[in-house]
């Protein structure tokens, strides 16, 4: 879904997307694992494929070469997915490596897809980077 710069960030932040997440989506990078992690649900929402995969560190589970494949698997998702809200839940910071935990409500139809994560981040070369997460419940 393509999302209007005037519309509130899918973060949660009551910003302008234009204001917030989109910043990073456009090139500016994001300042700790937390910004990396809202950013990231909002290029979910926005369906900004290329910034989840330049994003996605090399040893989490989804990373592939094949990035025509990967981006096909990533705008499948997105068009069966309506993303509704992020709530987070826990921030552990660190210098190197980070942990969020959050939920996102999803639905796919009519179907409630939510999930809690619990998410590793990793900065490499001064750039955050989503390492892996793991569902919690």
């Amino acid at each position: 879904m393509k999302i209007s710069g005037n519309s509130f960030c899918p973060c949660g932040s009551q910003k302008k997307f234009k204001n917030c997440c989109r910043v990073f989506h456009y090139g500016e990078k994001p300042n700790s694992a937390l910004e990396l992690m809202r950013s990231r649900y909002s290029a979910f929402a926005a369906n900004d494929s290329k910034y989840i995969i330049s994003t996605t560190h090399r040893d989490n589970p989804d990373y592939t070469s094949d990035v025509q494949k990967w981006e096909k698997d990533i705008y499948e998702f997105f068009g069966h997915t309506d993303f509704r809200n992020l709530e987070v839940i826990d921030f552990i910071d660190g210098d190197e490596e980070s942990y969020v935990t959050f939920k996102a409500t999803l639905f796919q139809g009519a179907i409630d897809t939510s999930f809690i994560e619990k998410s590793k981040f990793v900065k490499v070369n001064d750039i955050w980077l989503y390492h892996s997460g793991e569902f919690i419940e």
